[in-house]
């Protein structure tokens, strides 16, 4: 019973995961971590830790910290993943969309299967929406919710996995048997300080797995990821084991032909955009990984209608389409606003913002990317948290100009949500408008100076339209 491993085989398992703890001391500890020690408030000594100490000491002990909690959660919960199958998908972009494809397709198959996304999580088709701004949850909760899959009788497991959670240690305990990567671009640099150091905690993932890794051929970092793991199954437009065929693409979705050794699937996408092809390859190379039939294959990726905040369409009988997407990258930008850009036949508005207290860099970038794309620009706030607004807003301004958007002419700075997605609906009226918002999607608070607020993007972009149609 994993729940009565001795000290030594715990110890020499934390040992194995971070090379920089001293073995003498992960054998005094692990005992503590096993009893009563565990309710110290882990929480309280990490702050307190944080404000004591030099920055760059803390940067190179908090690694330490977060696989004791982890090690002591999963000793605490029994290691509840032991005999349950785990399949792992990180990336910048695409992750929870292809989750959600993945799980549906095992569901739709007939395995009893658990997710957990930065959207939801859950079993089977009883899906319960995710509050936190966190996409892999702290690792008490994820052994938590992984001894509620247990209790269930899950099978397979559809698991979220971010750079942090990797460098961080979060899922220590959880046996990785198939590793998906979506693309890696830039991002998170504010926590990682270096793109190596990103993809070095991304590739982590692939370490982990036990059986296979799928990979994204057409991304630049495809050798590394391929290398990390024994043995890898690639996917792609351009190159791959798996490739995509007479795509075609539309504003409601995509189909196309996905060959692999000779055989082909026939696969229809409900998400819209290309990047939703390689998601969907991605799903597709698992289900065959995995077992299933390529009937089970293309009806599972079919069965999928939509991911909240994903390109979500929001229909309140209005003339002009109105979207909600999470991209909140500069490649998502540009993958997502080119296919939409492709699909407007007129006026094209983007409404944005970018994080507080994250990576700075890309808001000028992000701002230039929409300048290209977008007629017009509503920048407005998206978690600000304690960062004056007005500065990130200009920020992101910047790269608009540089594309020659004009302020109050085609380039608008509404500090207040609410008040921007009002004024981002009044700027479009035909059947052939698009408008777009960016950067919340499924989120259901934003962070403000004050904390955290209720917040609902679909419904407010609804409301926003039916205010205008009564008027």
């Amino acid at each position: 019973d994993s729940i009565r491993k001795p000290s030594s085989t715990i110890a020499a398992a934390v040992s194995s995961q971070l090379d920089s703890i001293p073995k003498t001391f992960i054998y005094l500890i692990v005992p503590l971590l096993r009893g009563r020690c565990y309710n110290i408030g882990m929480n309280s000594l990490k702050k307190t830790l944080k404000k004591a100490i030099p920055a760059s000491l803390y940067q190179s002990i908090e690694p330490t910290y977060h696989l004791l909690t982890a090690t002591a959660a999963a000793t605490k919960a029994g290691y509840p993943a032991h005999n349950m199958r785990v399949i792992g998908v990180t990336g910048t972009n695409g992750k929870t969309s292809t989750c959600f494809m993945i799980h549906k397709m095992l569901t739709e198959a007939g395995i009893k299967t658990g997710l957990m996304t930065t959207v939801a999580y859950g079993v089977g088709n009883d899906i319960t929406p995710q509050v936190a701004h966190m996409t892999t949850v702290s690792a008490p909760l994820l052994q938590k919710r992984l001894a509620e899959f247990k209790k269930q009788n899950v099978e397979w497991i559809v698991l979220e996995v971010t750079s942090h959670a990797l460098a961080q240690h979060r899922t220590f305990g959880v046996p990785i048997e198939i590793a998906v990567m979506t693309n890696v671009t830039h991002e998170h640099l504010d926590y990682h300080r270096t793109f190596e150091r990103y993809l070095a905690a991304k590739t982590k993932l692939f370490r982990l797995a036990s059986r296979v890794g799928v990979i994204n051929a057409d991304d630049p970092s495809a050798a590394t990821f391929r290398q990390a793991v024994k043995q890898s199954v690639s996917y792609g437009l351009k190159s791959g084991d798996w490739r995509a065929q007479d795509i075609n693409l539309s504003a409601h979705g995509s189909d196309y032909t996905a060959l692999i050794d000779g055989d082909s699937y026939h696969i229809h996408v409900n998400i819209p955009g290309e990047f939703n092809v390689y998601n969907s390859l991605a799903a597709a190379a698992v289900g065959r990984e995995v077992g299933l039939t390529k009937a089970q294959i293309e009806r599972g990726i079919a069965a999928l209608a939509g991911v909240e905040g994903r390109m979500t369409v929001v229909d309140a009988e209005q003339p002009f389409s109105a979207i909600v997407d999470f991209a909140h990258t500069p490649d998502s930008f540009e993958r997502l606003l080119n296919d939409v850009r492709n699909t407007t036949k007129s006026k094209l508005v983007v409404l944005f913002g970018s994080a507080g207290r994250r990576d700075e860099a890309k808001r000028a970038i992000q701002g230039e990317i929409a300048g290209k794309y977008a007629d017009e620009i509503v920048l407005t706030e998206e978690d600000d948290r304690d960062i004056d607004g007005n500065t990130i807003l200009s920020q992101i301004a910047s790269g608009a100009e540089k594309t020659g958007k004009k302020r109050e002419k085609n380039l608008f700075l509404v500090p207040d949500r609410t008040a921007a997605i009002n004024f981002a609906v009044s700027r479009v009226s035909s059947s052939k408008d698009t408008v777009i918002f960016l950067g919340k999607g499924h989120e259901k608070t934003i962070e403000r100076a004050d904390g955290a607020h209720l917040w609902n993007e679909i419904e407010t972009v609804r409301q926003a339209i039916l205010n205008i149609k009564a008027k």
